[in-house]
């Protein structure tokens, strides 16, 4: 808790760092934002007006004030999760409010992993087609491709030492994007008019291509679901007060973009306004400056969806996949298949859109997707906290119809590279729904049976010489919430099967719960010096190392005189020698005989493929498999009573 309550201390360092991690995407914004505004409108046939260039600029500050600013500022960091943020950690305090949420978490957690393959891709292009103004003949696609296979080479090294320097990085970013801006606004100091929503609402009303310039206009704030998703590493308070000094920054930029487009009747697109109001001089740099900023942006997506895979692992939302950890420090998690994945999107965005105002469209789709399902779960938690109900519908109906709107738009760009956002979400999608249906499917087939009424026969069973010894401690993976309850399948494994003879039967159950970082264990003697119950409550990120977590208890068990595990072979026991371990995990498949509908057949066969993939359970719960034996069982047991059989006479 200390810690918790150091990193939610407002201080200089916690504010550098949250420029560092939280700030990187939607920094990179000024890079391609009004340049996508003003090719939509060119490419619906309209000129670049100064009524377009106030109403697009006034478009971004408020769409900064009301989406960013009061949206996720103000309302979302306030659902904090002991302390950690993001759409897993949200759906962990929402998700007993209905079952149907699981819907928003699946897709806004889709979309992000989508916006993990899509940000690298468009703001490291966008960055080094900046050195198009001095080197028009520079080959962009191979050093974008090159810039983003090593970042993603180095995940895997840890980046401890490289995010120290991205405080600094992105402090002299932000100071030089206001800065920039600010020396064109004195030029003319009529684009302050931009600040007025009066011209956001006008261009809106009576432009006919609105939709189009609303879905460049919402480029703006992508990287605003990283103020929420990225609070358990810097503290809210860090990144409120934060804000403050990006917010100025980035709005500096715009009005300083918009002065420079003003000032150029004839603007065409084919221009950057972004980097034509850098000086030739320091134009280098600023690419330089770009492309470490989008780097930055690009290091904290990846993360983003190293935790988010993370978490839905543990939630149940995705298969079992290896997770490493790098370093020490707290956050720092790796995990190889998700990084050579997003990889392989990044480079396919790369080679198939090649500059980055075609990667605009799939851009801005995934983060509204995104949003829409955050407002929703932000809507469920209000209600959690007996908010007020019309703050609630007001909540609800701002924002649902302000982000629907600009989905609207961002639809308008479907054959325009949005069609790439829904083929990587469709396909993420199917994977999470799966896998979370799949297991809703397998626990309506899981029989319990009362464990008292067969107390009597594993004691009796544990002293019966007439087995052959199978372990002296006997371990069982167990999904039954409750102590009176066992899956009679572990019944049928100990019993019939094969009688397994044990000096001491262990029930290990493991309880992901809502709060993401809890530690916790309680002991159940069912039967005395025979049958013991292990249930672990652990946060939904913390890692599910079961071997070291049963050793654990076992150790304090053992100390406090609870448990004796010596051998109780005479010549192991007389020099106190510790008795062998065995775990015995149970391994379901799907029978033939099994009586599902199609759409649960086809979701189970899917999952059974996808299972193929993923870790296996041994390894998932950190086992030996040198201790490790697996019994395959059918999901769905098919007695004689199934089926039916005609007798024919002699």
């Amino acid at each position: 808790m200390s810690n918790q309550k150091n990193l939610n201390a407002l201080s200089a360092g916690g504010l550098l760092i949250s420029l560092g991690i939280v700030y990187g995407d939607i920094g990179t914004s000024p890079l391609y934002t009004l340049k996508a505004i003003f090719t939509a409108v060119k490419g619906a046939g309209q000129a670049v007006t100064p009524e377009l260039v106030l109403g697009a600029i006034s478009c971004i500050i408020w769409t900064l004030t009301l989406q960013t600013t009061i949206k996720y500022v103000v309302i979302t960091l306030k659902a904090d999760n002991k302390g950690e943020g993001g759409i897993f950690s949200l759906y962990s305090l929402v998700r007993k409010n209905a079952k149907w949420l699981v819907i928003p978490a699946v897709i806004g957690g889709c979309a992000m992993l989508a916006d993990g393959i899509i940000t690298p891709s468009i703001t490291v292009t966008t960055a080094i087609e900046g050195l198009q103004l001095k080197f028009p003949d520079v080959p962009v696609i191979p050093i974008v491709i090159a810039i983003i296979t090593g970042l993603f080479i180095i995940q895997q090294f840890g980046t401890n030492l490289v995010g120290k320097l991205f405080g600094p990085v992105m402090f002299l970013w932000f100071s030089a994007l206001g800065i920039l801006g600010l020396l064109f606004v004195v030029q003319d100091f009529s684009i302050l008019k931009a600040l007025n929503p009066y011209y956001a609402v006008i261009l809106l009303i009576h432009n006919p291509a609105a939709l189009l310039i609303l879905g460049g206009v919402f480029l703006c704030t992508t990287g605003a679901e990283a103020l929420y998703s990225d609070m358990g590493h810097c503290g809210k308070n860090n990144i409120r007060v934060s804000w403050v000094f990006v917010k100025i920054m980035l709005i500096l930029n715009y009005l300083g973009q918009g002065v420079w487009v003003l000032h150029r009747p004839h603007y065409e697109v084919e221009l950057n306004p972004f980097f034509e109001i850098v000086p030739p001089a320091y134009l280098l740099f600023m690419v330089a400056l770009a492309t470490l900023a989008a780097v930055i942006a690009s290091q904290a997506m990846i993360t983003g969806s190293f935790t988010l895979i993370s978490e839905a692992v543990r939630l149940n939302l995705w298969p079992k996949v290896r997770i490493n950890y790098p370093s020490n420090q707290k956050g720092q998690i790796y995990v190889p298949s998700i990084n050579w994945l997003l990889w392989l999107g990044c480079v396919a965005i790369v080679l198939i859109f090649k500059k980055s105002g075609a990667m605009e469209g799939a851009y801005g789709l995934a983060i509204n997707l995104t949003f829409l399902s955050t407002t929703i779960l932000v809507a469920a938690y209000m209600k959690r906290k007996k908010v007020p109900v019309y703050v609630i519908v007001i909540f609800l109906v701002i924002y649902g119809v302000l982000e629907s709107t600009f989905l609207v738009g961002n639809l308008a760009k479907f054959f325009h590279g949005g069609w790439m956002t829904v083929l990587i979400g469709s396909a993420l999608f199917t994977v999470m729904w799966s896998w979370y249906v799949a297991r809703k499917i397998k626990n309506r087939f899981v029989k319990y049976v009362e464990i008292e009424d067969y107390f009597q026969i594993i004691s009796e069973l544990s002293v019966d010489e007439s087995v052959p010894k199978y372990s002296s401690q006997l371990v069982y993976l167990t999904s039954a919430n409750f102590k009176t309850e066992i899956e009679s399948k572990i019944i049928y494994s100990i019993i019939q099967k094969e009688p397994k003879r044990a000096d001491i039967y262990w029930l290990v159950h493991v309880d992901v719960v809502d709060e993401p970082y809890t530690r916790e264990y309680k002991v159940e003697f069912l039967i005395p010096g025979k049958l013991i119950r292990i249930d672990f409550k652990l946060g939904f990120r913390v890692e599910q190392s079961v071997n070291l977590l049963y050793r654990k208890v076992i150790e304090d068990l053992v100390k406090n005189g609870e448990v004796d595990i010596t051998s109780q072979y005479t010549s192991l026991n007389k020099h106190k020698i510790a008795g062998d371990f065995r775990f015995v995990l149970l391994e379901k498949h799907l029978s033939k005989f099994s009586k599902l509908s199609f759409y649960e057949r086809s979701v189970m066969d899917y999952y059974f493929i996808l299972k193929r993939f993923s870790l296996s359970e041994e390894r998932s719960f950190g086992l030996d498999s040198s201790y490790v034996d697996v019994e395959k069982v059918p999901l769905i047991f098919v007695t004689p009573d199934d089926i039916e059989l005609t007798r024919l006479p002699v």
